[in-house]
């Protein structure tokens, strides 16, 4: 396979190669951020890579989610992002757990046994939990914050969360971790400070978010070899 990966050696060296084939991720949310997120990791070289998510593909997910197709509207999109995911590397190890990451699952997951976690969930509380629980374990935590009603790609940014404006979902985020108590707030995240009125989503706003999510993890390790 590695002959599949030579543009990627050549770009990154075959050191930081191997640690990325190396290293164990975890990815919540397979929807918009999360399927561009996954498919980047995996065309780039990552093989032990698990994804959480409970939801199906929707008609409404066609016009920005990676697998939304008319031929699989109603099945799970772990499922489906499995099948895609392999089908640019067989020899890849994609675990997809069909389940909703709450406070009845939350359990069910060791953040440490992993060297990233990645946060593209949409649930506020959800993802208020996920922050508590990642930031608080050995692995590198990286998040993605909303990427609804924002139409420009070139003002999404990186940055640490607690430096984070102009974002609903950050702020929401912010009053619930209040609740908690000696929570990291300096996380490196995605997040764009466009505001508008406006509903609704599009896929270059999306396809960015979940690209620059990867980058993050793929960064950090050619930064690390």
């Amino acid at each position: 396979m590695e002959s599949y990966f030579d543009r990627t050696i050549q770009a990154i060296g075959p050191s930081a190669f191997d640690k990325l084939q190396n290293a164990n991720i975890i990815l919540f949310g397979a929807g918009g951020v999360g399927g561009w997120c996954a498919e980047a990791l995996v065309r780039t070289g990552v093989k032990h890579l698990t994804i959480v998510d409970f939801d199906i593909i929707n008609p409404s997910n066609i016009n920005r989610q990676l697998v939304a197709m008319h031929a699989n509207i109603g099945l799970p999109k772990v499922e489906q992002l499995r099948t895609r995911l392999l089908n640019i590397n067989p020899e890849a190890d994609i675990t997809v757990i069909n389940e909703r990451y709450c406070d009845k699952t939350a359990e069910l997951f060791d953040f440490n046994q992993y060297d990233y976690v990645l946060d593209a969930i949409d649930s506020v509380p959800d993802k208020t939990l996920l922050i508590t629980k990642a930031t608080r374990s050995s692995a590198t935590f990286f998040a993605s914050m909303g990427a609804g009603r924002k139409y420009n790609p070139g003002e999404i940014r990186v940055g640490r969360f607690n430096k984070v404006y102009g974002c609903p979902l950050a702020r929401a985020l912010r009053h619930h971790l209040k609740s908690y108590d000696n929570i990291n707030t300096s996380f490196t995240c995605v997040w764009s400070p466009e505001i508008s009125t406006d509903s609704g989503t599009i896929a270059p706003v999306v396809m960015t978010f979940g690209a620059t999510l990867a980058g993050l993890v793929i960064n950090d390790i050619i930064q690390c070899k």
